[in-house]
């Protein structure tokens, strides 16, 4: 496993949240990403959005689902899920039966981090990453697909380290972060206060490529017109490439 390594793109409070801070309306959060934060895991990333924290973590399991035992091709999936107290006030564990916003997350991790491979052809091996929320203040979806991706690449690094695949699929990164229009301006990386004031509230997945993998954007208390979704998808893309050369940091540092 590698050691922990961290890369901290802007100064955050070592303990407790930390305060709000005025800041640009094109400026990420503090953003912190640490890999190799789970020394058992394959590949691990405790990855920070201000005081959003979410731990990734990638396993490697021999086996394929059913579906897809014979053919020499693994596969690759995600869970999400948000720890009791991540929020202000306590949520249950969701036990028996996934809820619909946390299926929908996890889906939408998987398919993320999906994107990185241009195919499955490492051998019938399951590579499974658990999303763990474990404090909550706006843009868990996209800090858990951004630290997801630094996790698989280091999962598949493994892979290949071990002998157990040629090479790694890994073709390319992707990272996520949310847009909004708040009071008629466009602002990057919402918190949950900025969240809950949005007029209009976007997620957006995006390949170190330049190719999207997910736009999902909701008018929730007005309509949008075409400027204003090439605004937001503008300032998306900004704070996409400096998550992702954030990404480059922290991977580039071997242990």
């Amino acid at each position: 496993m590698v050691p922990p390594l961290v890369c901290i793109v802007s100064e955050q409070s070592p303990s407790g949240p930390a305060p709000r801070v005025a800041r640009a309306l094109d400026a990420l959060r503090p953003v912190t990403l640490e890999r190799g934060a789970v020394p058992h895991a394959e590949g691990s990333c405790l990855v920070s959005f201000g005081n959003t924290r979410v731990l990734c973590a990638a396993s490697i399991e021999d086996g394929v689902p059913g579906w897809r035992r014979g053919r020499g091709l693994g596969w690759l999936t995600a869970e999400y899920a948000m720890l009791p107290r991540a929020t202000k006030t306590r949520t249950s564990r969701e036990r028996s039966q996934l809820g619909g916003r946390t299926q929908e997350i996890q889906r939408l991790i998987g398919r993320s981090v999906r994107a990185m491979l241009d195919d499955f052809a490492f051998g019938e091996f399951t590579v499974r990453i658990d999303c763990d929320v474990l404090q909550a203040d706006g843009g868990t979806r996209t800090a858990a697909i951004t630290g997801a991706a630094v996790a698989v690449v280091d999962a598949f690094d493994w892979l290949v380290r071990t002998e157990r695949a040629a090479v790694s699929p890994v073709r390319r990164r992707v990272a996520a972060v949310s847009v909004g229009v708040i009071d008629g301006e466009p602002r990057l990386d919402l918190d949950y206060e900025e969240d809950v004031r949005a007029a209009v509230d976007m997620n957006v997945v995006m390949c170190t490529d330049g190719r999207y993998v997910e736009v999902q954007g909701t008018g929730e208390q007005t309509t949008f017109a075409r400027r204003e979704l090439d605004a937001l998808l503008d300032l998306a893309e900004q704070g996409i490439r400096s998550l992702q050369a954030a990404q480059a940091t922290v991977l580039a540092s071997r242990g």
